[in-house]
């Protein structure tokens, strides 16, 4: 797995160009079937609207990347969006502009800049991250080693689970670029009582 850069969560941004309404939308999402269900959803939800313009970017390295004008002029709305999210360097994210037509005319260069403007402000409004590789190790050692070593963990890495029975069992995610210092600290730290197990892989996702 690369590191990537994403979206948090839905975001919706909405202003008003000489007399248009422009409504823009960005979803985090895991494939393109999603993507298409959610522009089904936006479609029906804004039936009565002159315009529903998307992009969206999905895979890692962005191997799947789809935009529509949907009736704007060629190249004035979907390829605009799908700029912005390049060039943010953004994946596994849609956005989806719906315009309402309110009589005066754009113009090309009014058409990009007025999709522009509603996909990065939808998702500006998103929230973006950052999503690394990250390891999974299990921890099982007794109550006083833990006890030396709690604060540590909770510090520098994210626990996924605990068990807390004749020992202390759990399992935590740690960046993979960390992982070789963390599993260093904490043999050094219960003196080699407890050594960290690999058991298997995850995702650390950090707001930018």
């Amino acid at each position: 797995m690369r590191a990537y850069r994403t979206v948090r969560v839905p975001g919706e941004a909405e202003y008003t160009l000489h007399k248009s309404r422009f409504i823009g939308r960005c979803f985090p999402l895991q494939s393109e079937a999603e993507a298409l269900g959610l522009l089904a959803d936006i479609r029906k939800r804004h039936w009565d609207a002159t315009h529903n313009c998307y992009a969206y970017r999905i895979g890692e390295q962005a191997q799947i990347a789809r935009y529509s004008d949907d009736g704007e002029p060629g190249g004035t709305a979907g390829l605009p969006m799908l700029d912005v999210l390049s060039a943010r360097q953004l994946t596994d994210v849609l956005v989806v502009v719906t315009r309402y037509f309110g009589g005066v005319l754009l113009g090309a260069g009014g058409l990009v800049r007025a999709y522009a403007r509603g996909a990065a402000e939808a998702a500006a409004a998103a929230g973006e991250m950052l999503v690394s590789p990250g390891v999974l190790l299990e921890l099982r050692l007794d109550y006083a080693r833990y006890g030396g070593i709690e604060s540590y963990v909770r510090a520098n890495s994210t626990i996924q689970s605990a068990n807390f029975a004749e020992d202390v069992c759990i399992q935590t995610l740690v960046a993979q670029s960390a992982a070789e210092g963390f599993i260093h600290e904490i043999i050094e730290h219960t003196g080699s009582r407890c050594v960290p197990r690999h058991v298997g892989e995850g995702k650390i996702c950090t707001a930018l």
